[in-house]
């Protein structure tokens, strides 16, 4: 039975992932920040809390999930910036998702298929000029290049490393107008993380399976 760890998994898209890979017949580890009733807890902007944690683990780990991340602070502008919030959304968007896959690596590699996903979205594209939520886009924009540079260090080691775009999610962050439920997001991204081949990694997907462009 593959193992799944997956971060942020107490609500949101974390908690209809975790359930989707449970229905899949996957152990689940949930993963989230103390208090929030996960089988291990770590806090993402430090990373030797990520090591100490992950390392009590004494399974392996077939696919990680790094979905835990956060939307940034209210005043996010280019010309009106809250810079300790700004540093504070790349600690937790693009540091963290970087510690915990480290973390994960002896476990991963215990895996006869690992794979690591982490969750990034629409709004790191570079096709797009809007500035709004400044410090969310560039997080995601640098946590897709951090990601495309780990999947090039692991391909020698047969560790697949894959982007994911959820879309428009009805969750806290999405809001109730958004287009998607978190139940079909988070089934399309099990479903990726099922098939998604060596050959494939340090790309970028569209939660339904389509690549989608950086």
């Amino acid at each position: 039975m593959p193992t799944a760890l997956i971060t942020g998994a107490n609500r949101g898209i974390g908690a209809a992932l975790a359930t989707a890979a449970e229905a899949k017949g996957m152990t689940v580890i949930r993963a989230t920040r103390a208090g929030q009733g996960g089988d291990i807890c770590f806090d993402l902007r430090a990373p030797e809390d990520v090591r100490r944690s992950i390392a009590a683990l004494d399974q392996p780990i077939d696919l990680l999930i790094n979905n835990a991340g956060i939307i940034g602070p209210k005043r996010q502008s280019t010309t009106d910036m809250d810079f300790t919030g700004m540093a504070e959304t790349f600690a937790v968007n693009v540091a963290g998702p970087l510690s915990v896959s480290n973390a994960c690596l002896p476990l991963l590699r215990q895996s006869q298929q690992p794979r690591i996903l982490t969750m990034s979205s629409q709004m790191a594209w570079m096709g797009y000029a809007k500035s709004d939520r400044i410090a969310y886009r560039a997080s995601k924009t640098a946590v897709n290049k951090v990601m495309q540079g780990l999947a090039t260090d692991l391909y020698a080691q047969g560790i697949t490393v894959g982007l994911i775009d959820p879309g428009w999610v009805r969750t806290e962050m999405g809001g109730d107008d958004a287009e998607f439920s978190p139940q079909e997001v988070a089934q399309g991204i099990i479903d990726v993380a099922q098939t998604i081949s060596l050959e494939q990694t340090g790309k970028f997907f569209k939660w339904t399976g389509e690549e989608r462009a950086f």
